[in-house]
C-alpha cells in the first residue's frame, strides 16, 4: 500500500516532535520515500515546485485502537429509548447475524473509508464474527477475517486483526444461538485457526480476549501464549459492566483484572478496553504489569456504561489510547476531547489532559498498542502516515496557528479533515476519499441490504 516514488509535501504547519515537548513548526517540508519519512524540514520557505501544498494543521494519522466495524451498521437505530448495554446487545447480535463475508467486506470498506475521511490511518478491529450463522466452517476458516483485512487495503489504511477468542456466553456456559457464529470450541482450536492469518504490507495480527465472561479462565493461558509467541497485541474488554465483575465475583472470587493477572493475559503488549468499574487494586495491577488502556469515551456514553479513571490510570503509568468502538460517532478528535471533558463532569475541575497528551493518545501510543511502533510520529524513519486539519473552517477559525494542537482537539471534527497521507499515498484529498469516491452511498447502500 505504500508509494515507493519519493515525495515532498509541504505543510503550511504542522505538530512536530521536540526534547521539550511537541509544537506548532511553520512551512515544513516532508521528504517520504518507500512509505516512510526520509526527513522533516521547518522553517521551509514557500511551497517550492513539485511538492504537494497541504494547507492546515499537519499532525499524525490517527490510530483507532478498537473497532467493531458491524456495529456501525446500527448507527441510529440504538440511539433513542430506553434500555442497557444487554438489550443493545440483542439487537447488535440480529444485524450480526445477517453478514456473510461477501456484504462484510462491503460493509468494512465503507467504515473504513468513513474511518479515513476523519482522519484515521491505522485500525484495531476487535474481530470475533468468524463463521457463518448456526456456527458452520466457511471454506476458507478466515474468511471474514481475510474480509476485513481485505477492506481495510481498497479504504487505504492500515489494520491489526485482533482475532477474537470467544467461546462462552457467560463463565463457562454455552454459547448462545447468536454467538455459535463467534465460537472455534475451545481456545486450541482458535489458537490453530489464528495461526492461519498472515501480516502483510498493511496489516498485522494480533489475538484477543472478548471477555472473562467469554473465554474461561482455564482458557485464558491459551490466548496470552499465543500473543507471547508471536510478539502480538493482546487486547481484552475488562469491566465495561458492573454485572460483569459481580458475576466474576461469584464465579472465582476475584475482580476481572485480578483474574487476567493471574492467568498472564495483562502486559505491555496488552490493552485493556473500557476499564470502566476498577477497584484500586485493579489499577494498581494494570500499571504494575504497564498495560495500555483503551478509552472508548462516545460508546462508552452512548452505552451508558460510565466514566471510567483513565486519569487515574495514566497517572499510576499506563498508555491511553482510544477506540469508537461501535462507532455511534467516528471521530478521533472527538473522543479526544471526550477524555478530557468527562473528567471535568466527573471531578468538576478543569485540565486533567493537554492536547499533546491526546493527540498523544491517538498517535504514537494507539499505533504502539496496535503493534505499529513505527507510527504515529512526524519524524525521519517513521512511517509517512499523516493527516491535515483545516484552521479557517466554521469551527477551527480564530485561534492563531500556534494553538492548532488545541484546536484540533478542543474545536475541531471529523469534517475538518482535509488530507490522509498513508504510506506515503494520498487518501483523502481536498476532503475527498481517492480510493472509495462516494462514502456515504456506500455506507447507505451496504446497511441497507442489512435491514432488509
Amino acid at each position: 500500500m505504500s508509494v515507493t516514488e519519493p515525495q515532498t509535501y509541504w505543510a503550511e504547519h504542522a505538530w512536530l516532535p521536540h526534547q521539550g515537548g511537541p509544537a506548532v513548526e511553520r512551512d515544513v517540508l516532508i521528504a517520504v520515500a518507500d512509505g516512510r519519512i526520509t526527513a522533516v524540514t521547518p522553517d521551509s520557505g514557500p511551497c517550492p515546485p513539485g511538492a504537494v501544498r497541504l494547507a492546515g494543521l499537519l499532525l499524525p494519522g490517527q490510530a483507532n485502537a478498537h473497532s467493531h466495524a458491524f456495529h456501525r451498521a446500527l448507527r441510529g437505530s440504538v440511539q433513542v429509548g430506553s434500555g442497557t448495554f444487554w438489550t443493545w446487545r440483542d439487537t447488535m447480535y440480529r444485524f450480526a447475524g445477517a453478514l456473510s463475508p461477501d456484504s462484510y467486506l462491503e460493509l468494512a470498506t465503507a467504515v473504513y473509508a468513513e474511518m479515513a475521511l476523519a482522519g484515521i490511518s491505522a485500525v484495531g478491529e476487535f474481530h470475533y464474527l468468524h463463521h457463518a450463522p448456526g456456527g458452520a466452517r466457511y471454506d476458507d476458516p478466515n474468511a471474514m477475517g481475510h474480509a476485513l483485512i481485505e477492506a481495510a487495503a481498497r479504504a487505504g489504511i492500515r489494520i491489526t486483526l485482533l482475532d477474537t477468542c470467544y467461546l462462552s456466553s457467560g463463565f463457562g456456559a454455552a454459547p448462545t444461538e447468536p454467538q455459535l457464529r463467534f465460537s472455534d470450541g475451545d481456545a486450541d482450536a482458535w489458537a490453530a485457526r489464528v495461526d492461519a492469518l498472515k501480516p502483510s504490507a498493511h496489516a498485522r495480527i494480533g489475538a484477543a480476549v472478548h471477555s472473562v465472561r467469554a473465554v474461561p479462565a482455564g482458557q485464558l493461558g491459551t490466548v496470552a501464549q499465543w500473543g507471547e509467541r508471536a510478539q502480538a497485541p493482546l487486547h481484552v474488554h475488562l469491566s465495561e459492566q458492573t454485572a460483569e465483575n459481580d458475576a466474576c465475583l461469584a464465579a472465582h472470587g476475584v475482580t476481572p483484572t485480578r483474574l487476567l493477572a493471574d492467568h498472564g493475559v495483562l502486559g505491555p503488549r496488552t490493552s485493556a478496553v473500557h476499564a470502566t468499574h476498577l477497584t484500586e487494586e485493579d489499577i494498581r495491577l494494570l500499571a504494575d504489569s504497564s498495560t495500555h488502556i483503551c478509552m472508548c469515551p462516545t460508546t462508552e456514553r452512548d452505552l451508558a456504561d460510565g466514566i471510567g479513571p483513565a486519569r487515574q490510570l495514566a497517572s499510576a503509568g499506563c498508555p491511553v489510547t482510544l477506540g469508537s468502538d461501535s462507532h455511534a460517532v467516528i471521530d478521533p478528535w472527538e473522543e479526544a476531547r471526550a477524555l478530557e471533558l468527562d473528567e471535568r463532569l466527573r471531578t468538576r475541575t478543569r485540565g486533567h489532559w493537554t492536547a499533546a497528551a491526546l493527540l498523544r493518545a491517538g498517535g504514537e501510543d494507539g499505533h504502539a498498542s496496535l503493534g505499529w511502533p513505527e507510527a504515529g510520529r512526524i519524524e525521519a524513519g517513521a512511517l509517512a502516515d499523516f493527516t491535515v486539519i483545516a484552521l479557517d473552517s466554521v469551527r477551527t477559525a480564530g485561534p492563531p496557528p500556534e494553538l492548532g494542537a488545541e484546536t484540533a482537539v478542543f474545536a475541531a471534527s471529523g469534517a475538518d479533515v482535509r488530507h490522509l497521507v498513508v504510506g506515503g499515498r494520498h487518501v483523502v484529498k481536498d476532503g475527498v476519499h481517492q480510493l472509495v469516491p462516494d462514502v456515504p452511498r456506500a455506507l447507505s447502500t451496504t446497511i441497507a441490504a442489512l435491514r432488509q
